[in-house]
């Protein structure tokens, strides 16, 4: 298993280009389900959580072609590296309504393929996605909204069982919390459902206005884009569309996190201001000035040296929990004390013991964390616990003096595109090695 290696000290200074974001991808791959046609999706990240639902829609029956010269045709588990740049997905002959356990439980984003599956062929089987690193993420608002469309589900053997053979009929969806994962599949069960379904406190995310705006492109009906009331008149079909993915603001604001750690200027190209003023707003306050171009978006540090600031996760417009780690790192090398609260999932601190390692001073109550700023971070042998941990102490081993090495580096692989080449181009002085035991 590879580790990533990084002597630490450096400035950053350069250009990063922001690719398109998973959390938008991965339902946008799984909206193909919904019509015969080619859905077409273009700046699509390298990535493996792209791969392994590619996987499970090539196991459904859809052909899956990643549209790149150097990659051949998709077959199932004939790829072990991440596609990349472009993904055709026509969901004309599907072979299987069945979405097995050993492909679900890698990735709980597999869950999304339930609604569309059932809107469009009336059932689905799909694995429960079992537990989550970061604590549980139940499923309850999906089934709970696609019963409300009208669809009979059942829980056996560990699947849901989901049957609607007269197809889903318009309804009233009200959340009574925001769900990303929900709204995504309410949403696109709805474009088929029989008469104008309406969802309410319906999650605001970026990726879901992705999702709507390609829904659109493919002839769905859908009204009150981008805020937490949607409403979607059903449509008989719908067609293929040609769809670009929104670039990926936890990348955006993990990279420049990274310019104010090390003290160095990064531009972002593609990325969107607008996609994360709160983020720009507290790295504001802690010295870290983002600002809009019309390239993207460049980071850089003002007035000296960083400064603590407070943060606590919100659903979107708030400060984003995919950014929570990584704003850790930086206020652990800021001047001052910050308190860190962590309001959407349980056991997101898995990271502290390991920045903790490096000499970050951090203690942690319940949801809280308070960090007292350190004039100075060590590189040491680390471990990525999760996906946003695994960058954060990439972020700290940027800082650090002297070296750090990152094991199980593959949570990294599921959600950054090319990360160790980007922060090279900065000027960075880090590479991926091979793990001899």
């Amino acid at each position: 298993m590879d580790k990533i290696r990084i002597h630490g000290g450096a400035s950053l200074a350069g250009t990063i280009a922001v690719s398109g974001a998973k959390n938008a991808a991965l339902p946008l791959m799984a909206a193909c389900l919904l019509t015969s046609d080619r859905l077409t999706l273009t700046n699509v990240p390298t990535l493996a959580d792209i791969t392994t639902l590619a996987r499970l829609l090539a196991e459904l029956g859809v052909e899956v072609d990643p549209g790149a010269s150097d990659l051949p045709a998709f077959q199932p588990n004939s790829i072990d590296r991440p596609l990349q740049g472009k993904l055709a997905l026509t969901a004309a002959d599907i072979s299987s309504t069945t979405a097995p356990y050993d492909l679900v439980r890698k990735m709980r984003a597999s869950v999304l393929v339930l609604g569309p599956l059932l809107a469009r062929f009336g059932r689905a089987r799909v694995s429960l996605p079992g537990g989550c690193a970061i604590g549980p993420r139940p499923v309850d608002l999906h089934l709970k909204a696609l019963t409300a469309l009208g669809a009979t589900i059942e829980l056996a053997d560990g699947y849901i069982e989901a049957t609607a053979p007269q197809g889903l009929r318009a309804t009233t969806i009200r959340f009574p919390f925001v769900s990303v994962g929900a709204t995504e599949n309410a949403l696109m069960a709805t474009t088929l459902a029989y008469g104008t379904s309406i969802i309410e406190n319906a999650a605001r995310e970026p990726e879901i206005g992705d999702l709507a705006r390609c829904l659109v492109a493919m002839g769905a009906d859908i009204e009150g884009i981008g805020s937490d009331r949607l409403i979607v008149r059903g449509v008989a079909t719908l067609h293929g569309a040609t769809y670009a993915i929104v670039p990926d603001r936890i990348e955006t604001g993990t990279y420049a996190m990274a310019a104010g750690i090390t003290g160095g200027t990064i531009e972002l190209l593609g990325a969107t201001l607008d996609h994360i003023l709160v983020p720009a707003q507290l790295l504001a306050k802690a010295g870290v000035e983002l600002a809009g171009t019309n390239r993207g978006v460049t980071a850089r540090p003002h007035n000296g040296r960083l400064k603590s600031v407070d943060a606590d996760t919100q659903p979107y417009p708030g400060f984003p929990t995919d950014l929570q780690a990584q704003f850790m790192a930086l206020m652990a090398v800021a001047d001052g004390r910050s308190i860190i609260t962590e309001n959407i999932f349980e056991n997101r601190f898995m990271h502290v013991p390991e920045l903790a390692r490096m000499g970050a001073r951090i203690t942690v109550k319940g949801a809280t964390a308070v960090v007292t700023g350190t004039d100075e971070l060590i590189g040491a042998p680390v471990m990525a616990t999760d996906l946003r941990a695994s960058v954060s102490l990439v972020l700290a081993g940027l800082a650090a003096r002297g070296t750090t090495t990152i094991s199980r580096i593959y949570h990294l692989d599921r959600g950054y595109d090319r990360l160790v080449e980007k922060l090279v181009a900065c000027g960075a002085t880090i590479d991926r090695i091979e793990d001899n035991p």
